[in-house]
């Protein structure tokens, strides 16, 4: 009876110890299924060193480069090209718009933002931004993070404090340049800035650059970010990077790299001047590269027929244009010979009167002594 007491003991033990190692294996499996989804979510979210220098790009030497312009774009986020940089407003599925991100990124501190300076951008230490002067000079509100202290300071903003509609502008910098290696002409975004758009104190709207972040420590953030760029296709097939190096985005110059850092607006106050400015910078831009070689000779013969093609259309419109003139002058000149005939009549008949009278009036004066005109008549045989 004693060994059948003892013998359900060790069975009942055994039976114990087996379902706490069992329930110790669960425990693990999904700890550890916790941690690999945290991996993958940091994996996703956060940038390694060697991503970032895939993204980044070197300078070229100054041997290389024959030449370079240095162009201040801005970008309107109320024009439809535009668009893919300001939807969607709010957080959907991870999916942010720039803003959104740029922000977050400087507010973390996972990316350096420096203080705008109008027109003489300096991107070195001495000129980064602090993220808390930063955030109290545009009234965004926030919370001191946890763990956070002086030297290593973390900000909270919730989603609803954020000022994204009010940023409707990017000021965009773009370096064009002539490599003689490849001999082409290359366009490269240096850096980015969003401007917010609000009610000045005196009426009207007015803008506030914010701070500029530099394209390459933006760009691995960008590459995960993909976005749509037509409404008839709602597949995104190109990311926020491609968007930028492709440009995809529509701006107008509103400044060029100068001595005297003047805008184009300084520089031409006329707004029709400063359109023909704008066009005539870009139109250089992009086809500087096209001017400084000698055409093949089939380029030349296409570009020929080209010409004689225009020279044809525009010498059939001028055609076109005389016949219809011609047409005009006719139907004008109906018209006005057709306006007065009522009045040469009237003439007519007047002159016709006139002269009735004149011959009426034009007889030999007939003596008041006599009623016989023959009298006078015999009279002016003898003077004959």
């Amino acid at each position: 009876m004693k060994t059948y007491r003892s013998l359900l003991v060790i069975v009942a033990a055994l039976m114990v110890s087996l379902s706490s190692v069992a329930q110790s294996e669960v425990g693990v499996r999904k700890r550890g299924e916790r941690g690999k989804k945290k991996t993958e979510e940091n994996a996703s979210t956060q940038v390694t060193e060697r991503m970032q220098s895939f993204y980044e790009q070197k300078e070229p030497h100054d041997a290389d480069l024959a030449w370079m312009r240095e162009i201040y774009r801005q970008i309107d986020l109320t024009q439809p090209d535009n668009a893919a940089l300001y939807f969607p407003e709010d957080v959907i599925d991870g999916q942010e718009n720039l803003f959104r991100l740029m922000l977050r990124l400087v507010v973390n501190g996972e990316i350096p933002a420096y203080e705008y300076l109008d027109g003489r951008e300096i991107f070195t230490d001495k000129y980064k931004i602090n993220v808390r002067d930063m955030l109290d000079r545009f009234g965004i509100y926030y919370t001191e993070g946890k763990g956070s202290t002086e030297k290593n300071p973390k900000f909270v903003i919730e989603e609803a404090d954020v000022p994204t509609t009010q940023v409707l502008n990017y000021y965009v910098i773009e370096k064009w340049e002539f490599d003689r290696r490849s001999n082409d002409m290359k366009m490269r975004v240096v850096a980015i800035c969003p401007v917010l758009n609000r009610s000045s104190d005196f009426g009207g709207d007015a803008r506030y650059p914010m701070f500029w972040v530099k394209f390459d420590a933006l760009r691995p953030y960008l590459a995960q970010q993909y976005v749509f760029i037509s409404d008839d296709n709602n597949l995104p097939q190109y990311s926020l990077d491609d968007y930028f190096n492709m440009e995809m985005y529509k701006g107008d110059i509103y400044k060029t790299k100068n001595l005297r850092n003047l805008s184009l607006v300084q520089m031409f106050p006329d707004p029709d001047d400063l359109k023909r400015a704008q066009d005539s910078i870009d139109n250089r831009l992009r086809n500087f590269d096209k001017n400084l070689w000698v055409p093949t000779r089939e380029e030349y013969l296409a570009q020929k027929e080209r010409e004689d093609s225009l020279k044809e259309v525009a010498k059939n419109n001028d055609t076109v244009k005389i016949a219809n003139r011609d047409e005009v002058v006719v139907v004008e000149d109906e018209t006005v010979a057709e306006k007065p005939k009522k009045e040469k009549k009237e003439e007519s008949k007047a002159r016709n009167k006139r002269s009735e009278k004149k011959k009426k009036s034009s007889g030999p004066k007939v003596s008041s002594k006599t009623s016989n005109p023959s009298a006078a008549k015999s009279v002016r045989r003898r003077k004959k």
